[in-house]
This record gives structure tokens, sequence and C-alpha cells, in this order.
């Protein structure tokens, strides 16, 4: 039985360029028919069984959107691409907002229309059933109305190019959403590669992304592979992305539109191929208001929205979760399974749950741990909510918030120096807020007004930073 060879729709009304175009995937063994106008393009459509499609953004009688929007529609298994001059960046991503595969520009680069056909042609269709149903309940669990939409949303995503954009609470699982994207996409073969920007100093970070080579090495052999090119053929997922400077947004800006990276301390661009997906539990628009935050970045990943629920939004899933984490934990400790009583399940049904699903998870493996019995009861999982520091407490810290509360500041005067007392306050304060989010540190830090990386400075210098998220 043979293979019948992928036919592609090209459209353009450039002659020259679909002619080069078609002389490119000739040799990759792609039949090619060409199409100049709109109409002729959606005609062939109606005539043919097409494996993908390329059409330009301005034709001359429409618009390539019109065609994207019309593919999307009457043939949604079919990937179509747009052409797009460096100009007409916006048009792109409304493009791929609209439904477009992915998009290059112009003039066209044969390795880049090379990679972008041989994605194309092996897009997954997605389905949620047999194996894709098992990848699901193993990284995306819940079955709440929020949650099926989501699920849905996914399928859509994955078959794309487009950069996703991912919001949500702390712990609500972005970084979960992100993988189950990847593995559901023609990219799965390739790696996944993750990084919290808000975990790296700003010295380090472009380092960390882009890669350097030394000066011995004439500036051509990188001694430290940069994540992007880590993530070559894959996905990068850049979480708390709003922690990374202006300098880096507008680094990785440029590798996004160009598909090309300057290692630090190289006189060479490096060719990259990469989808990234991006996240962050800070309003990404309001830190462009406030200058802090690239609008062109911002329009750039913010293409494919998708905003997870908060675990308190998403009823019965909490005790499915429940269940699942008491099921796994006790295999990994390879200790008999143990179940929830009424009284538990209760209890956790009207939790705030503040840290999300991370939070859910310590308080059943710390409810585990404590219950030596059959069954779990709420005794052990409101325990588990009291965390206990093990922070000795001097006479002065004791008196600190009546003394803060009742004296006024020109009658205080501390007996253990300004400098100490100005200390206690603050581990105080830290402490104080760590333990209302239950130690999620992301959370802690918006609750106080600061970065990610200036609370974990301050825990580190008061000897806090070894506690567990």
């Amino acid at each position: 039985m043979t293979t019948r060879q992928p036919l592609v729709l090209l459209v353009d009304d450039e002659h020259d360029l679909c002619v080069l175009m078609q002389m490119t995937l000739a040799r990759m063994g792609i039949k090619t028919h060409i199409a100049h106008h709109l109409q002729q393009a959606k005609l062939f459509f109606s005539e043919h069984k097409y494996n993908a499609c390329i059409t330009d953004l301005n034709l001359p009688d429409g618009s390539g959107l019109d065609l994207v929007k019309h593919v999307t529609q009457h043939y949604p298994k079919v990937p179509i691409a747009v052409l797009t001059a460096y100009g007409n960046m916006e048009i792109a991503i409304a493009s791929l907002k609209a439904g477009a595969f992915d998009f290059v520009n112009k003039p066209i680069n044969q390795q880049h229309l090379h990679q972008l056909l041989t994605k194309a042609l092996h897009v997954p269709l997605v389905d949620f059933s047999e194996d894709n149903l098992q990848l699901e309940h193993q990284l995306l669990i819940g079955e709440s109305k929020p949650m099926l939409k989501l699920k849905e949303t996914i399928k859509k995503v994955a078959r794309s190019q487009a950069p996703v954009f991912i919001s949500g609470e702390s712990g609500t699982g972005k970084e979960v959403v992100a993988h189950l994207i990847h593995k559901l996409s023609n990219r799965s073969d390739s790696a996944f590669v993750a990084i919290n920007c808000g975990a790296i100093s700003e010295e380090l970070i472009e380092r960390e992304l882009f890669g350097s080579v030394s000066a011995t090495s004439a500036g051509t052999t990188p001694d430290k592979l940069g994540l992007i090119q880590s993530a070559n053929g894959g996905c990068l997922f850049l979480d708390e992305i709003a922690e990374l400077s202006l300098t880096t947004q507008t680094k990785l800006l440029r590798a996004l539109q160009e598909k090309k990276i300057r290692p630090l301390g190289s006189d060479q661009e490096v060719d990259v191929d990469f989808r990234i997906i991006s996240a962050t539990n800070q309003n990404l628009e309001e830190r462009v208001q406030q200058g802090k935050f690239r609008q062109d970045l911002f329009f750039r990943i913010h293409v494919m929205d998708l905003h997870l629920p908060p675990l308190r939004e998403r009823g019965k899933d909490i005790l499915i979760l429940a269940h699942h984490f008491i099921k796994n934990i006790c295999l990994e400790w390879d200790i008999p399974s143990k179940v929830l009583n009424e009284d538990a399940k209760r209890f956790l049904q009207v939790q705030p749950f503040a840290g999300n699903v991370r939070e859910l998870r310590n308080m059943i493996e710390r409810a585990i741990t404590l219950c030596d019995e059959h069954v779990v009861g709420i005794e052990h999982l409101q325990y588990s909510q009291k965390r206990n520091f093990n922070v000795e407490k001097t006479e002065e810290q004791i008196n600190i918030e009546p003394r803060l509360a009742t004296q006024p500041i020109s009658n205080n005067i501390p007996s253990e120096g300004l400098e100490q007392f100005l200390e206690n306050v603050e581990k105080e304060v830290l402490l104080n807020a760590l333990n209302q989010t239950h130690w999620n540190r992301t959370l802690a830090a918006k609750k106080l007004g600061m970065t990610f990386r200036s609370l974990r400075y301050r825990l580190k210098k008061f000897g806090l930073d070894s506690e567990e998220d």
C-alpha cells in the first residue's frame, strides 16, 4: 500500500515566490497547488483535499486573514500558516488568534519553510481518547465545568504553534498545563524546558536563557548552552515571566521575532526554533501600563490565553484531587492505602486554599504522615495546617506588636538598638505573611508588595530559606 503524497496549497500573488516555495517543497516530496487570489484559494479547497496551506496576508481580492477564518471554520483539520512582512506582526498575531497554525516572515528562509511544513504535516489530532485520555488523566486531573472547558481549549491550542500565555493564582498548575500542551503537540518528541524567571537573579537570567561563550573559544563554541537552544525544536516554558528585566525582555522579543539568538560573548547568531509558553500570577497589563513590561512583547506572547481557575472554584475536583494524592503518596511511600472520613471530606470542601492544588497536596502529605490508622480524619488535616516553625522569640520580639500599636514612635526607643529592633519587626512580618499563605512564597511576596526575588533574599537573610514551599 502506497502512502499518499502530501498536498499543500500555496496562496500568494507573487509568482516568483510561489515557484521558489514550490521547488523547495518538491525536494521534500510535497506536491503543491498555487492560487494567486482569495476566491481561487477557496475554490481549490472545495475541489481538493489539502494536508496544509500557506497564505500571504495581502491578496489582490482580500486578506489572508479571511482565508484563515474560512479554513478554520470549514476545514479545521488542515493547518494553515501565514506569510507576513516584518511590518505586519500585529496582523500575524491576529491570524494566530483566528486559528492559523503558525506564521513565517518574508523574505522566506528555506530552512524555516522546511521546519514549518515538517511540523504542519505532523499536527496531531487531539481527541483525549485512549493514550491521550490516559495522559490527560495523569497530568490534568478534574471533572468540574471549568476544567472540562480548559481541556477543550487545550485540544485546540496543542495543534497550533502560537505562543500560549497562562494566567492564574500560584499553585493552580500552570506548569502542568504547559507540559500537557507540549505532550499533545507535534513538538512532543523534542525537549520541554521550564524555568522560573523569578528564582534566578537578574545577573544570571540572560546567561541561562541565551547561553554564553568564553574568550578562549574564539566566540564560536558555547561553554554554556542556553535554555532557548536546549528547547530547540520543542517548547520553552517561562514561569513568572513578569520578573524579567526590560533588557532581557528586549532580547527575548528579538529571539521570538527573528528566530535567532546571540549567546553572551559571541559575535555569531544561532538559529532557533522553539514554541514559547509563558505564565505569571501577576497582571501583565498593569505591568505594561507601569512601564515594567514591554507592550510589544506582551502582544507577542499573549496570543493564546489560558486562565486556570483557583481550586476553591472547582467544586468536586477538590475531593478527586485529594483521593489522587492519597493514592499516589501511599504508593510512593510503600504504605497501606488510606481513605478520608466524611468529616475530613466536608472539611476539605470548605477550605479557601490560598495555595490552590499545591497547598492541597502539602496538606494531604502532612495528614498522611500524622495518621497511623487507615482512616484520615479532620484532626489530621487541621493539625497539618498548623506549621511549627521553631522560631525562638526573644522577650523583645514578643513585645513588638503591642509596643508598635500602643506607643508613639517618638517614645519607642528599643533597648536592643534600632537595627536589631527593625530586623525583628521585619522577620515577624515575613513570618506572619508566610503563615497566612501556608508558606506559599509567591503569594506571600504579593501580599507584602515585593518581588519574589526580594522575598527570597530576606528569607535567606533570616535563615528561613530552608522551609519548603
